[in-house]
């Protein structure tokens, strides 16, 4: 434990800006990057963020920057350094069309989100999906197959995939270990005079228990600006027990950049560092214990985000140091202590938070009892079972040991095989998952096993499959769940084609598809039986295909095949002339 009468080792973050001859700076880091070796992805002057590395996003921690282009598609997007394409990826989500290139210094760098690749590039995307007769692909070439340049074209800025708006998606990873680094470690220069804003503060008594949403807290306002901030109308808090600090910060750059995430957070006690975070780099599969590093519930019922400066036992991030007791803190020595915040953004302008704490025997607020429940250890496999579910919780899903609750409701509606079984709540955040077994009624008709899948009470499909008389799935987090069965076929409703439609003069045609339940596994298109390419865009529901030399002049016919993951087909056959 920390105890605040006892001096505890100073490990200090801090942050050196070294210029080079180009006028790159870098944040200061134990790690050397090269400074020199990159050039812009874009040539846009100058460079603005919408989203910065490490910025906090629902589920995950931002694993890149995202450049502004003008709310534009269509800028050139250049190879940063020589080096050969190792990744072709199409996607109807995530980063949509992306390449990836590994640089013989170690490094790869990634572009995403974009709107076309360059023709050489291009036609090899093409065949691989017409070899694959799939749209979606992710291949890995050799060396020699698309060896580029420093400063060549290799793609245009666009907004496919999960994007919500033009921008280049652009990261740096270790290309054997794939962690992301923060791509300002390596000069790209973004220009940014402006000091991290510091909103609000938190303090939960943590009183030796695990960190649940029943962890008492108390807000306090903050007043300030341009670096300097202190407490709203406070000068001293009284506390008393087991102590954890939280804070709510944001970051803005220079010009058009927008709200963006800050790089460090440093907590000190009487001078000395009981906790930082830094985000320098992270492993993807790591990524979702943001929901650890924040206050998730607070999060789900608010959308605040607010960075606890104390580390879960089951927190895997490798973005902590100078920890002591986890950044838990006691006190009961009854002394005044000093506390400061020291807030750093990717360029190293700093913000400070000042504020005392008194330790108060008499200040104490305990924690609320739990509800009746079975006590889960965050550091082994956990289990539930009865005669209607069993419910799996590999080793590592938890963050925290949980006061596990469980109970049964009422049959939903209709169309459901099973009662409902409320598996804890949503407020407690799972890092990889669990799996769960849900006996089915005898209600359920032996035809329909195949189609039996589980869905939470908000109707969103979990997945699943019949066997042994139950449904088998793998939630990503706690809720309400029970069997459902998902007969329906996908629709399909053409937007520019019809039966018999003169299609000269038209690039493309177009469709809109869509899914009920179990969501779209699959879409195939065939002019005259041969299989063409359909592109799709799962943000707006669209399916399209761009005629080629293939589909000469003449009368054709069309048939397209969806298919959703329950295997329910629909199928839409026209003629057409071109």
């Amino acid at each position: 434990m920390i105890k605040a009468s006892i001096p505890v080792l100073l490990f200090a973050i801090f942050f050196s800006l070294c210029t080079s001859k180009s006028g790159a700076q870098q944040v200061f880091s134990a790690n050397k990057y090269p400074l020199m070796d990159f050039r812009p992805p874009l040539d846009i002057t100058p460079p603005a963020l919408a989203g910065s590395f490490g910025e906090l996003r629902a589920n995950h921690f931002h694993s890149g920057m995202d450049y502004r282009t003008n709310q534009r598609e269509g800028y050139p997007v250049y190879a940063i350094a020589d080096g050969y394409i190792s990744r072709l990826r199409v996607q109807n989500s995530g980063f949509g069309l992306a390449l990836y290139i590994n640089h013989p210094n170690g490094y790869t760098s990634v572009y995403g989100h974009l709107q076309r690749f360059n023709p050489t590039i291009a036609r090899e995307v093409k065949r691989i999906q017409y070899d694959k007769k799939s749209y979606e692909i992710d291949e890995f070439p050799n060396a020699q197959l698309i060896p580029v340049h420093k400063g060549d074209i290799i793609a245009y800025s666009g907004n496919t995939g999960g994007s919500g708006g033009p921008h280049l998606h652009f990261e740096l990873r270790d290309s054997k270990t794939e962690a992301t680094i923060n791509p300002q470690l390596f000069g790209f220069e973004i220009p940014d005079d402006v000091p991290p804003v510091i909103y609000s503060m938190y303090v939960y008594r943590l009183n030796k228990k695990p960190f649940n949403e029943f962890t008492p807290k108390q807000y306090f306002q903050v007043a300030g600006g341009a670096g300097k901030y202190s407490l709203n109308k406070v000068s001293t808090i009284n506390l008393s027990g087991e102590v954890g600090f939280g804070i709510v910060a944001t970051d803005r750059h220079s010009g058009a950049s927008g709200l963006n995430g800050v790089y460090s957070i440093e907590l000190e006690l009487d001078g000395k560092t009981v906790f930082t975070s830094a985000l320098e780099r992270f492993s993807f599969e790591n990524s979702k214990a943001i929901n650890s590093h924040i206050d998730y519930p607070t999060y789900l019922n608010t959308k605040r985000s607010i960075q606890k400066s104390f580390v879960d036992p089951g927190n895997p991030l490798g973005i902590y140091s100078n920890l002591v007791n986890s950044g838990r803190i006691d006190f009961n020595d009854g002394k005044l202590h000093q506390m400061r915040y020291i807030i750093t953004d990717g360029k190293g302008n700093k913000s400070y938070l000042s504020f005392k704490v008194q330790a108060d025997g008499q200040a104490t607020i305990t924690n609320p009892p739990p509800p009746a429940g079975t006590i889960f250890s965050y550091a082994t496999v956990n289990e539930f079972n009865n005669n209607d579910l069993k419910a799996i919780l590999p080793k590592g899903t938890l963050y925290n040991d949980l006061n596990f609750v469980y109970k049964t409701l009422p049959r939903p509606e209709s169309n459901a095989y099973s009662a409902i079984h409320q598996i804890h709540n949503n407020l407690t955040p799972l890092h990889t998952g669990f799996e769960i077994w849900i006996k089915a009624d005898s209600s359920l008709p032996q035809k329909y096993r195949e189609k039996a899948l589980i869905v939470n009470t908000g109707r969103s499909s979990q997945g699943g499959y019949f066997e042994n008389g139950y449904v088998k799935a793998k939630p990503r987090n706690f809720g309400s769940f029970f069997i459902s069965i998902d007969t329906i076929p996908p629709t399909i409703s053409p937007v520019n084609i019809s039966n018999g439609k003169n299609m000269s003069g038209i690039s493309k045609m177009s469709f809109k598809i869509r899914d009920n339940l179990s969501g779209i596994k699959s879409f195939n298109g065939f002019i005259d039986g041969r299989w063409v390419l359909m592109e799709f865009d799962t943000k707006t529901s669209s399916l399209w295909h761009t005629f080629d030399e293939q589909t000469k002049p003449g009368k054709h016919t069309l048939e397209l095949i969806v298919t959703d993951m329950k295997d329910n087909n629909r199928n839409y056959s026209i003629t057409f002339y071109k």
